[in-house]
């Protein structure tokens, strides 16, 4: 048994070893050759960086522009109920302070 093993084992030596068949290469588009991918991912990055600026044009309109301001709501008598005194003093904490 094994001397099967060594005449087996020398006999793929000689051959020049094991013989391995690689896995094909794998494409992911269909026939496209390295060129056309490569104008192609430039082309998507210029697409992308054409939309960075137009997004950043886009927001720095529409932040400049002003927003309209209305009346104060009526005080309704039931908005601002309190029980309790607040440990800080009778107003919220994060409330415009009028005293008058």
């Amino acid at each position: 048994m094994s001397s099967a093993i060594v005449r087996s084992t020398l006999r793929t030596a000689v051959r020049g070893g094991p013989r391995f068949n690689p896995a094909p290469r794998r494409s992911f588009s269909a026939g496209a050759s390295a060129e056309e991918e490569a104008r192609e991912a430039s082309k998507w990055e210029k697409i992308t960086y054409v939309g960075i600026v137009a997004c950043s044009i886009l927001a720095v309109v529409n932040l400049s522009k002003g927003h309209p301001h209305f009346e104060e709501p009526p005080a309704y008598p039931y908005l601002h109920i309190r029980n309790k005194e607040f440990p800080w003093g009778p107003d919220g904490l994060f409330e415009i302070k009028e005293h008058h």
